[in-house]
């Protein structure tokens, strides 16, 4: 991400502290992630400390200061999902990625998070790709949902 496109994203909120967080979405869903020289120069631009833009970076889950992939998998450990085999999905995703909860596959194509609950109980186990729902899981529907995200 370019200076200028995050001079666009600040003179949007305002370089106030309280417009912190909707900026750091913004790069985060251009990035899908916060470089942190991209976050040094928001420090920089915005007259806000380096340590409080850290903070919150590392605060919300929906924010990272890792390289994502182009494609984020939730997948739901809540009761319902839990108890219906999203573990056995979520082994299953692991084995097939060749990663672990947290990481990114090497081509950056997914990243592989576990979630406690994305609120569809009834149609678990759930997984969430790019924040589409598929429900009523096995493992032998896994790799063909993954195929649909290139």
């Amino acid at each position: 991400m370019t200076q200028t496109e995050v001079d666009g994203i600040v003179k949007q909120y305002g370089a106030k502290e309280s417009a912190i967080l909707a900026v750091l979405q913004d790069i985060q869903s251009k990035e899908k992630y916060l470089p942190k020289e991209t976050l040094e120069y928001v420090s920089q631009r915005m007259g806000i400390p380096m340590a409080t833009i850290f903070r919150i970076a590392t605060f919300y889950n929906a924010l990272s200061i890792k390289p994502r992939g182009r494609h984020k998998i939730d997948v739901c450990m809540g009761t319902a999902c839990h108890v219906r085999g999203g573990t056995k999905i979520l082994d299953k995703l692991e084995r097939d990625l060749g990663i672990s909860v947290g990481e990114t596959t090497k081509d950056k194509r997914f990243t592989l998070e576990s979630v406690r609950c994305v609120g569809c109980c009834s149609l678990g186990p759930v997984a969430v790709v790019d924040g589409e729902v598929f429900g009523r899981l096995t493992q032998d529907k896994m790799p063909s949902i993954l195929k649909e995200f290139k």
